[in-house]
């Protein structure tokens, strides 16, 4: 038998005769697994070698794009200090004192600007303030336009206005005529008269359990205060009236009976202190706030109760933190007109932080103390200058508090006429406190509460 070549594959002198065709086959079949099997391998071994040199390529790049960047820094901060190690350590440089020496001499109620450059011989600082130019404006305008007047000209006034929440200045003007350099603003010898009503008012609420409907009697006139208006009587000639009418109103028998009969010498002493009367306040302008002092004398305590007295002195600026404190949960800011100064590198020497005063009265007696100068503006003392707010297209969004108050000085030759109140926006909930104080002459020209009118609707519009 003779075998045919159809397979070149096959050495014939080398296969035996006793190896038969399915050995043959079967090895041949095991050896092309074997080969596919190997090949498989080599491809996923060279899938995962490019898996991982992906991977290992991506490490690469961050550690060196990390050390590049770690590299530039360095060089940048060996050009330029860095925030937190230069200009933060800088920032307590300038104290309050020093910066009131630099800015000692700025006139920043006459300026509507809200930038100052100040040169010394050590160092030019450039100084930004909170002072809004368009409120600030406005009020120059109308300083201006007083000063030309021949009748109705002030002998005094001053106006301030802060953000409650903050304690930052957005406007201060005013002019004194016998000191035409003077700052009227942070002078402290401005009768209180009945501004003083928001503190004998708060303690009453504090310590007298008392509420906006809370029933009080006096007899006679509302503005005079006697000494027979001061006993607790009831007759035929008594009139019975609300507690928040009392205040909107500016009843001084019911708050001369309120500071002598039910509250007395060391509770009207506690509260005047707690809203920082006597202090002197850390501005960087510093300014005393205000004086208040007690004796024995029983009928004084009648006097300094409903603020009709001339011991009881304010600044205008104290006017607007007893304000922002009612409005402001009973919390006054400490007050500031400087943002932040730099020197002539650029670098911050010196920034002012909302920083709280003093907690003057409970949240809850400030709730009811905003009622209460709400119904001054509605249906008290201010009602004839708000009246027809709740239609004006500004003023109707706002909550507008006040208080009115007015005393001839000493001499009986000026008239000292008082707003101290704030106003609120309901939908942007922005607050401001505002204080204005009028010194009138022979002729009363326009009223206190008016300019803050002006102010409410300038500023919110």
């Amino acid at each position: 038998m003779t075998l045919k070549r159809n397979n070149p594959g096959i050495n014939l002198s080398t296969y035996k005769q006793e190896n038969s065709w399915r050995d043959f086959q079967s090895g041949y079949i095991i050896k092309k697994k074997k080969k596919a099997s190997f090949s498989k391998f080599i491809k996923t071994t060279a899938g995962l070698s490019i898996i991982l040199g992906l991977i290992s390529a991506v490490f690469i790049i961050k550690f060196l794009l990390f050390n590049n960047q770690e590299t530039l820094q360095k060089i940048d901060s060996d050009k330029k200090p860095s925030v937190s190690e230069s200009q933060i350590e800088k920032q307590n440089y300038l104290s309050k004192k020093q910066l009131n020496n630099i800015i000692s001499k700025t006139n920043f109620i006459s300026t509507d600007k809200n930038i100052f450059f100040v040169d010394t011989p050590e160092e030019s600082y450039k100084i930004t303030s909170s002072i809004d130019v368009d409120l600030q404006g406005f009020l120059l305008s109308k300083m201006a336009k007083l000063k030309t007047l021949t009748r109705g000209k002030p002998q005094r006034i001053a106006i301030v206005v802060m953000q409650a929440d903050t304690g930052k200045i957005i406007a201060m003007t005013g002019f004194d005529l016998d000191d035409q350099d003077a700052n009227p603003c942070l002078a402290s010898n401005y009768p209180a008269a009945s501004i003083f009503k928001i503190v004998t008012a708060s303690a009453a609420v504090e310590s007298l359990n008392y509420n906006p409907g809370t029933q009080l009697y006096f007899n006679g006139n509302k503005y005079t205060l006697y000494k027979r208006q001061l006993k607790d009587v009831k007759n035929r000639y008594t009139y019975k009236i609300s507690f928040s009418s009392a205040f909107a109103e500016s009843i001084n028998p019911v708050f001369g009976k309120i500071g002598k009969n039910y509250l007395g010498q060391a509770k009207l002493e506690s509260f005047a202190n707690a809203f920082g009367f006597n202090k002197s306040v850390n501005m960087e302008l510093p300014f005393m706030s205000g004086n208040f002092k007690t004796n024995d004398e029983k009928y004084h305590l009648a006097e300094l109760g409903c603020g009709f007295n001339h011991d009881t002195t304010i600044s205008p600026i104290f006017g607007a933190m007893i304000a922002s404190a009612v409005v402001n949960s009973g919390n006054m800011m400490l007050p500031g007109i400087i943002e932040h100064v730099t020197d002539s590198d650029g670098t911050i020497i010196y920034k002012n932080q909302t920083t709280k005063h003093l907690a003057a009265i409970k949240p809850h007696t400030a709730e009811t103390m905003v009622q209460l100068m709400q119904k001054t503006i509605s249906k008290g003392t201010a009602k004839k200058t708000f009246r027809g707010a709740s239609k004006d297209k500004i003023l109707s969004k706002l909550i507008i508090g006040g208080k009115t108050g007015s005393l001839y000085n000493r001499e009986h030759s000026v008239k000292y006429d008082w707003f101290t109140g704030f106003g609120k926006d309901k939908k942007t909930k922005e607050i401001i406190a505002l204080s204005v104080v009028v010194g009138h002459r022979k002729y009363i020209g326009t009223r206190a509460p008016s300019y803050a009118k002006m102010i409410l609707k300038q500023h919110f519009k």
